[in-house]
């Protein structure tokens, strides 16, 4: 069954345990405007806290999957005089739903269907993992406005495809399309624009197929590995197979190999 959320900007849809949230604002775009903001975290957490949704899809209406913050939303603000309290808004506008995507127990895919520019790049990074149609582009636009990347690009992007490339991408500002980004690790699946829809679904499908505390437990792991040493990431290992150990869905995995038969994991 297909249920739907409606909202002005987005859309929150949900079927066979794959959420999708929808930017749906492609007359300019999708960029992100005030509206966006408080919907997307409003979104998120529904998503977060919904047992039916194992798997959550971000896209983009449209040819354009984000470019960004809505610049047409600065018109009147940018005056002579003006002084703009960037970090502020950042911390009330974008870093909430940095937080809730890198934290959240589910798996999250951007399935990337045109160009992510700027915080539109951002989300698509911030996302554990990218399927890109042959049509995305990937652009930290932020050097041409005289900003720094943020929505924790800085983060994310030195970790996907090493500081050198990092910081060749940030400082320069120049466009990445499709097939570069595949090859130098920025995304995990390149396909013909038409078949992005179906791409996505497989690869949804398929994790929300398989045992959700174990994806969660692994997930934390993989995003807190680079803050610890060996030894502290071993322990934290140590402490997670044992949480998984009493699931009931490592058990029906157990018997179900030895039965010779398919798992039903039911995500307890």
């Amino acid at each position: 069954m297909t249920t739907a959320t409606e909202f002005s900007t987005i859309e929150l849809t949900s079927s066979d345990g794959i959420g999708t949230i929808t930017i749906n604002r492609p007359d300019v775009l999708n960029a992100f405007n005030d509206d966006f903001s408080g919907e997307f975290i409003a979104a998120l957490k529904q998503a977060a806290k919904d047992p039916a949704i194992r798997v959550l899809v971000i896209t983009g209406a449209g040819r354009a999957f984000s470019s960004g913050q809505d610049l047409g939303d600065l018109e009147r603000k940018y005056v002579p005089g003006h002084v703009p309290a960037l970090g502020a808004d950042l911390k009330k506008r974008y870093d909430p739903w940095v937080k809730l995507i890198r934290t959240m127990d589910k798996p999250v895919i951007a399935a990337v269907n045109g160009v992510a520019a700027g915080a539109g790049c951002s989300l698509a990074l911030a996302c554990d993992m990218r399927i890109a149609s042959e049509r995305a582009k990937f652009i930290e636009v932020f050097i041409n406005v005289g900003l720094v990347p943020d929505s924790a690009s800085t983060w994310t992007l030195p970790r996907l495809v090493g500081l050198g490339r990092a910081m060749e991408l940030c400082l320069t500002g120049r466009p990445v399309k499709a097939d570069e980004a595949l090859s130098i690790g920025l995304v995990n699946q390149v396909v013909p624009a038409e078949e992005l829809d179906a791409a996505t679904t497989a690869v949804a499908a398929r994790l929300a197929s398989l045992p959700g505390k174990a994806i969660s437990l692994t997930k934390r792991l993989l995003n807190e590995s680079f803050e610890r040493s060996l030894t502290e990431q071993l322990e934290a290992e140590s402490f997670a197979q044992e949480t998984a150990g009493r699931s009931k869905d490592h058990f029906e995995g157990v018997t179900a190999f030895l039965q010779k038969r398919t798992p039903n994991f039911t995500g307890e």
